[in-house]
């Protein structure tokens, strides 16, 4: 019998005892919230302003080890809070760590001269020109100290195959270190290339030369088999078909026309071109359902042996298979990942789709890839993932009656699915890529169920046939599932207002709204409150973003001022990604030559700013300059200093990567690309 001192408790109890009743309630519902706070341990080290140093790390190593001290020996009250207050500060270690993990030298100047190194990887850049990764890398009158683990070259009139991956080759390159932000707090290229270990990008026009043989290796083997299947695909299925069936595949998206990835763009279908959570989720839900269905037709099988179990065991080696199949990269990775954790809770009898399942992917996604946290393809496949588990779990706990059985539940399924994951992914879609699909639902709800129940079906089946010649038929009718999707595409592209640009949210917003979709995920009852509205302060703060009044690019031949018609450029062609991205992140549809010649805003509601094109119209804008004042901005440096006016010129510049101006109270607040990236390792000093 319970004392009376206590009777009445938590209303009457102390503060203290109210926290340790409330973290007795969570128990077994704690793995999200640790996966949570852990994430935000990342996010805090990727938003400091400065590399902690030595002495900072080993006083969070040392408070971490603490905080673990307390959570144990307060396992059964209140020893909850120390223990999300260390998994905290260990995934800003696992964040730290990792950054020095991949650590390796950058370039610092523009080279052009002979390049060696293996190829690593083979893709296509965004021209469709052949690109190469290479490591193992030798550079002409470069010490091997200082020269980037890896390099990426596009190839620009090179050797019309492409090498093998394991191939050492030679060729003559410009190289140039990894671009800053194309305005500050935009994407940052630096550290990703970083975390790529990318120390030098650039181009060639030069053909190949073999430096020596390929290796021999488990990776060659798979490279060549990854190559003899795509270009088996493309034969069978000739034309964009084809192309569709190689890239969700093997990964190789050398054919697909530009055309179609536009049409696919616009309709939110892009998704079904990326090796991803969806294509392994497919293939591993095909196999187990197969294999179990198989067997409940054997009834001494089914009613005494533990099926379930078996057709996980079953569907994870299909999953191994397809990771090393289609290439292995981060997002099939992370993918592979969430599917082996869904089976692996299979084969222990727990319910794979739960969030406990969710959670533990995601923090051996994290803590193996810190720096995934901060790409869209983590946020918006947890996002999505969770969205999914928590609708159903509602769907579950409904008294539909036979909406849920039959083919009446197989539609629910999908409509449910399509309208929860889009509704979830949207807003880091939006964020990321500043558009937003005004028909995604309809596309995916028309396309969608083709892919899981026709194309990636038939294609496995066309795998385990083509060592016997028998893949012809199910190439065939996988080709006409593709061509369906092909052309739900084309037709939801082209509808009025298929696309809605979007202006770019600020720093705070989308870690705003995935912190409070994660709290809903993670909280229960009336603590959800807090989640929606965290996630309504994310969604308020970007409708009130401010854009750049001004805009100056690291090189000083583009600027940008914003106007009544939208931002006006000073050039219409040259320095194109660094204008689209401009345009894109102010929600702009307009195309760089539509905005070169737009009005230019007048000097009263901006900065007199003097641009200089050239050296030819240099002296000219100078000599304005010195007249009425302001800024001079000119990619070359002024041949004598020009009294009265403030020089950017690209040196100036390189220093501070891209400015932007905003108006204030007492002139212009300026904020460059550097400020906003911090002394981080990834950043030029």
């Amino acid at each position: 019998m319970q004392p009376a001192a206590t009777v009445g408790a938590p209303a009457e109890a102390g503060f203290g005892a109210r926290i340790a009743l409330a973290c007795q309630d969570l128990r077994g519902h704690r793995l999200p919230w640790l996966a949570t706070v852990f994430a935000c341990g990342i996010g805090a080290y990727f938003a400091l302003p400065a590399e902690p140093g030595g002495a900072a790390r080993l006083a969070v190593v040392l408070a971490a080890a603490a905080l673990l001290t307390l959570a144990w020996r307060g396992r059964a009250g209140a020893g909850f809070l120390p223990l999300c207050c260390a998994v905290f500060l260990l995934g800003g270690l696992a964040a730290q760590t990792r950054t020095q993990l991949v650590a390796g030298p950058v370039l610092d100047f523009r080279y052009y001269g002979a390049v060696e190194g293996r190829v690593r990887a083979i893709d296509r850049s965004a021209s469709g020109a052949v690109r190469l990764t290479l490591d193992r890398v030798r550079l002409d009158r470069v010490s091997q100290a200082e020269t980037p683990r890896r390099v990426r070259i596009s190839l620009h009139g090179g050797a019309e195959v492409p090498p093998m991956p394991g191939q050492r080759i030679m060729t003559t390159a410009h190289l140039s270190p990894p671009a800053g932000p194309t305005e500050p707090g935009g994407f940052d290229f630096q550290r990703h290339a970083w975390f790529l270990k990318l120390g030098a990008l650039g181009y060639s026009r030069v053909p190949l030369l073999q430096a020596a043989e390929a290796e021999t290796g488990w990776a060659t083997r798979v490279a060549s088999i990854r190559q003899a299947i795509g270009d088996g695909l493309r034969a069978r299925l000739p034309g964009q078909p084809g192309a569709v069936a190689a890239a969700i595949t093997t990964g190789d998206r050398s054919a697909l026309s530009e055309a179609v990835v536009a049409d696919l763009r616009a309709s939110n279908l892009a998704h079904l071109l990326a090796i991803s959570g969806l294509h392994m989720g497919l293939l591993v839900g095909f196999v187990f359902w197969t294999v179990r269905g198989g067997l409940a037709l054997i009834p001494p099988l089914a009613l005494r042996y533990p099926t379930r179990q078996w057709a996980a065991g079953v569907a994870l080696p299909f999953a191994l298979a397809y990771l090393f199949l289609s290439g292995g990269g981060i997002a099939t990775q992370r993918a592979f990942v969430m599917a082996a954790v869904m089976l692996g809770a299979v084969l222990l009898g727990q319910r794979a789709l739960s969030l406990r399942s969710v959670a533990i992917a995601a923090l051996i996604v994290l803590a193996w890839r810190p720096e995934a946290l901060t790409g869209p393809g983590f946020q918006m496949s947890f996002a999505a993932t969770g969205a999914l588990v928590l609708a159903f779990r509602r769907i579950s706990a409904l008294d539909l009656g036979g909406w849920t059985r039959g083919w009446r539940g197989a539609v629910l399924a999908l409509l449910v699915s399509s309208i929860v994951a889009g509704a979830a992914t949207a807003p880091f879609a939006a964020a990321h890529f500043n558009r937003l699909g005004q028909f995604g639902v309809l596309a995916n709800l028309l396309a969608v169920p083709m892919m899981g129940t026709v194309v990636m079906p038939l294609l496995l089946v066309a795998m385990l046939l083509w060592p016997l010649g028998l893949e012809g038929w199910a190439l065939a009718l996988a080709g006409l599932g593709i061509e369906w999707i092909l052309g739900v595409a084309a037709w939801v592209a082209a509808l009025p207002e298929a696309v809605r640009p979007v202006v770019a949210p600020g720093a705070a917003v989308l870690p705003l709204i995935g912190l409070g979709m994660a709290i809903v995920g993670c909280a229960r009852g009336r603590g959800r409150a807090l989640g929606v509205a965290v996630f309504a302060c994310g969604l308020a703060g970007w409708a009130v973003t401010v854009r750049p009044a001004v805009l100056i690019a690291e090189d000083a031949r583009l600027v940008g001022l914003a106007g009544a018609e939208g931002r006006w450029l000073s050039r219409e062609s040259g320095a194109g990604f660094t204008a689209e991205a401009w345009l894109e992140n102010d929600g702009d549809a307009a195309a760089q030559p539509l905005a070169a010649a737009r009005a230019r805003p007048g000097d009263p509601d901006l900065p007199r700013l003097h641009v200089a094109r050239g050296k030819r119209d240099l002296p000219d804008r100078a000599a304005d300059c010195a007249t009425l004042g302001g800024w001079l901005i000119t990619p070359n440096p002024p041949e004598a200093p020009v009294a009265g006016c403030r020089v950017l010129d690209a040196e100036a510049l390189r220093a501070t990567g891209t400015i932007a101006l905003y108006p204030g109270k007492d002139g212009w607040w300026e904020i460059s690309a550097r400020d906003r990236q911090g002394a981080r390792p990834w950043v030029p000093r």
